[in-house]
């Protein structure tokens, strides 16, 4: 008899445990929302939410399972996004293009404040399939995304991922706004405007295109000015020249992605002379004075794709 007391004593016990979890797991459940969850309970993202309500978005920002980081707009930002573009309410704004614009500011990954770094991060939002729409970050001095978005409140963790307040909706960039918000471009950016040139290649890389550029870092801007004598800047640097070699880092009416490139094919650029790209142990440009390392690929604009080369590449 004492033995099956003391057994029944444990069973109790264990049964009371499992209660107790059970009730401990139901606790943190409540105590833990989801990106939606957190977005209703908090008034200055009613916009936001009827956002996504209106974008079908509610189960993919509801699923526990995910693991996501949300730039949130606040209120104020979408007011002002809908009086730049001319919508009076949500309503005016297709869904379409309100699903990727919200998708755009959603990282498939959890990046808490102390994990982002200064870099591209690649979004939910598409340029085309498996082709997903990036954004610049800037950690310098704080938090801003493709140079004109900054982060106000950070690091709101909730049940699937976490969630950092943002003063204005974040638009889909394009490949010279990636350009313009990484100071590594800053360079490339100065040469691109410089104010003789007779190309407009701002106003060409901001059209429809699709184009594939690739980007020189300031460092090969650097050492091209260190490879001639005569060329102390930018503006030493005749204006032929200068236009004939960033015309020779463009390819027009082609997003070309890394997967896409084949080896040692000849690839035509706006400037009109080819190049080959080595695939193996590079990749490396071949160019036709001199060779250049990618060292990034595959950053995608809603207008092209920008890999970053370290350096200039010469016709």
């Amino acid at each position: 008899m004492k033995v099956h007391s003391y057994a029944w004593s444990v069973l109790m016990m264990l049964a009371l445990s499992f209660t107790f979890l059970a009730c401990d797991d139901d606790d943190n459940s409540m105590e833990d929302p989801t990106i939606v969850e957190f977005a209703q309970d908090n008034a200055n993202f009613s916009t936001l939410v009827d956002a996504v309500v209106a974008a079908g978005l509610v189960d993919a920002l509801n699923d526990r399972s995910a693991n996501l980081t949300l730039f949130a707009p606040t209120n104020a930002a979408f007011d002002a996004f809908l009086a730049a573009n001319n919508f009076n309410s949500l309503s005016d704004v297709p869904v379409d293009v309100l699903r990727t614009v919200l998708l755009y500011h959603v990282l498939p990954t959890t990046e808490t404040s102390d994990k982002l770094e200064s870099n591209y991060y690649n979004t939910l939002a598409e340029y085309a399939t498996d082709a997903p729409l990036s954004f610049f970050v800037n950690t310098d001095g704080g938090v801003s995304i493709n140079g004109a978005v900054t982060v106000t409140a950070a690091d709101d963790e909730v049940a699937n991922g976490v969630i950092h307040t943002v003063n204005a909706v974040i638009a889909p960039a394009n490949v010279v706004t990636f350009a313009v918000a990484n100071p590594n471009f800053s360079i490339l950016v100065a040469a691109l405007t410089r104010a003789d040139l007779t190309v407009d290649f701002v106003g060409t890389l901001s059209g429809d295109g699709p184009f594939t550029v690739f980007a020189p870092t300031n460092a090969a801007f650097e050492a091209l000015l260190a490879s001639n004598n005569e060329w102390n800047t930018l503006d030493d640097i005749p204006v032929a020249t200068l236009e004939a070699v960033l015309s020779y880092h463009v390819v027009a009416g082609a997003n070309v992605r890394a997967g896409d490139i084949v080896d040692d094919a000849p690839v035509t650029s706006f400037q009109g002379s080819t190049f080959s790209i080595d695939l193996d142990g590079g990749p490396t440009i071949n160019a036709g004075s001199n060779t250049a390392e990618i060292i990034a690929t595959d950053v995608q604009g809603t207008n092209g794709v920008v890999h970053a080369i370290d350096a200039v590449i010469l016709p």
